[in-house]
């Protein structure tokens, strides 16, 4: 996660020149903090679930490419663990005298839109379109729509910029 960190928190120099002839600097970060909390901070939190499932994945003496024990499941439990009890610390933490706003509320919706959705997308696929079975097009569909929720942050990210 330092790693991630150092990457996401990197900055370049820009200069602008005025028509009077000042040249101002400015910093600015290379990645959108959006994007790179929903993508890389994302990521590097949930490796550990992530190759695990690939090894028993690839690695299963059952037959080729079956899930195991572990599976998909160590992955929604490692987000449902953050969806909830990561939120409820945050939540405890706020002293009661005190208050906290959230910056970016069309943000947050959004987040918590596809944080949601994605726990409903798992039921419909795995009980609804074909029980106990992941098929190519769905999974393309969900792989599909993770850059969605991406876009869709960044470009709120980018409303309340403007």
């Amino acid at each position: 996660m330092a790693g991630i960190e150092a990457i996401t928190s990197e900055v370049k120099l820009l200069k602008q020149t005025s028509p009077s002839g000042t040249v101002r600097t400015f910093r600015v970060r290379i990645w959108n903090p959006t994007v790179a909390n929903l993508t890389l901070m994302a990521l590097g939190s949930s490796t550990p679930e992530i190759l695990l499932s690939v090894i028993e994945l690839v690695f299963s003496t059952k037959c080729p490419y079956c899930t195991g024990d572990l599976g998909a499941g160590t992955i929604v439990g490692s987000a449902a663990y953050n969806l909830f009890i990561i939120i409820a610390v945050c939540v405890v933490a706020v002293p009661a005298t005190e208050g906290r706003r959230i910056q970016q509320p069309y943000v947050y919706m959004i987040t918590a839109f596809w944080s949601v959705f994605a726990y409903l997308w798992l039921i419909i696929v795995l009980v609804g379109f074909s029980p106990n079975v992941i098929d190519l097009p769905e999974a393309i569909i969900t792989f599909m729509l993770f850059p969605l929720a991406v876009w869709m942050a960044y470009k709120a990210d980018m409303y309340v910029i403007m």
